[in-house]
């Protein structure tokens, strides 16, 4: 019995000697590729049954947002010269009857409502604004509002079973967190680019009134602006508005609207028919050493006020020429970006603290905010 027992225990030994020599060297011998064995790592699909994608690969993140990113067509009438019938003129300048104008864009829908958000500038005057969906279905939007001060417009369409973003936090982004751009560039089809965040805050750069943009190197080109900003699981972090280029092109660097913005804009026209921003009724200037030294001033960092208007709230709250506003409601301003929208955010007819430093001496004045006058548009 001892030598049954024996004999089974080497054969058994040896058996599985030569299965790992096999295995390790030989996989195919035994019905396995060389992927089973960790030569390609994948993510496993959940119990809920969700495709499963290669790690690293931002495939499940942009399949989600990329359902509700929108191509938006508009249309401009011919617009005639109203001395084109005119015979010297036709003489000297030739017929000018004009042409119709298309336009190229994108946006995102945010609700199954139907509203989409987009980029101002890529409805601003359009006749006939066209939708089209990832799905292909096609639909004409009416535009809800716009707020050309942060370049932002709400548009909203009828159709049925809309797929619908999941709005993120802007706040919580950091830099060098990855992102994903979403849009039509160039009008070849909906892409999706890759980066980072590269930079927070960005501001004083003469594309809006109010400029707190995400610059991100995700490739951003015409036709992009509306299109969607995502994190890395597919929630909306801004809305994709503009590029610094020389050719026209990507540069690698683009700005994207923070989606807190967006919210209070959207939230402002949906309910309200309007956005309505905090206004205190002063003419801000960057503080430089030469404004500090004429109004005797000896702060290093702030906002002079060269100008206050006669009873305004400013005025009404103590505020005076050759203050430099520090912080607004507790929080700092170091330019006079800052302040526009530390002030734009507050509560019209709501006091709020504002610290102000008059030649050597710091002051709180309490300071109740009007509400902001409208833009004048320009006449084209």
């Amino acid at each position: 019995m001892k030598r049954l027992w024996l004999l089974f225990s080497q054969t058994a030994t040896i058996l599985l000697a030569g299965y790992f020599v096999v295995a390790t060297l030989q996989p195919e011998w035994l019905g396995k590729s060389a992927a089973s064995l960790g030569t390609v790592a994948t993510v496993e699909a959940p119990a809920t049954g969700q495709a499963s994608a290669p790690v690293g690969s931002f495939r499940l993140a942009a399949q989600k947002a990329s359902a509700t990113v929108v191509s938006i067509n508009t249309s401009k009438a011919a617009r005639r010269n109203p001395r084109a019938e005119d015979p010297w003129f036709k003489f000297f300048f030739g017929d000018q009857g004009g042409e119709p104008q298309s336009g190229l864009g994108s946006g995102v829908i945010v609700s199954a409502d139907g509203y989409i958000l987009t980029n101002n500038h890529v409805v601003e005057g359009a006749d006939a604004i066209e939708v089209v969906l990832n799905d292909s279905r096609r639909a004409q939007a009416k535009v809800i509002g716009t707020d050309p001060e942060t370049d932002l417009a709400i548009l909203k369409i009828e159709l049925d079973k809309l797929p619908v973003i999941t709005l993120g936090s802007s706040d919580a982004l950091q830099v060098g967190d990855q992102v994903l751009a979403i849009g039509n560039p160039f009008g070849v089809g909906q892409t999706v680019t890759s980066g980072i965040v590269s930079a927070l805050g960005r501001n004083q750069l003469g594309i809006n009134t109010f400029e707190n943009f995400i610059q991100t190197d995700a490739a951003i080109n015409p036709g992009n602006s509306g299109g969607a900003l995502v994190d890395i699981n597919g929630n909306l972090l801004g809305i994709n508005t503009a590029i610094y280029s020389r050719s026209g092109g990507n540069m690698g660097i683009g700005f994207a609207i923070p989606v807190s913005t967006a919210r209070m804009v959207m939230n402002g026209i949906v309910k309200d028919g309007q956005v309505t921003r905090g206004w205190i009724g002063v003419e801000p200037n960057e503080l430089s050493a030469e404004l500090a030294e004429t109004f005797g001033v000896k702060a290093k960092q702030g906002v002079v006020i060269t100008g206050v208007l006669q009873n305004g709230p400013a005025a009404r709250a103590g505020i005076r020429p050759g203050d430099v506003i520090a912080s607004v409601a507790g929080k700092p301003v170091g330019n006079v970006s800052e302040l526009l929208s530390g002030v734009a955010a507050l509560k019209p007819g709501t006091a709020s603290p504002f610290s102000v430093i008059r030649r050597d001496e710091q002051v709180v004045l309490q300071v109740t905010p009007g509400v902001r006058p409208k833009p004048k548009r320009q006449v084209q």
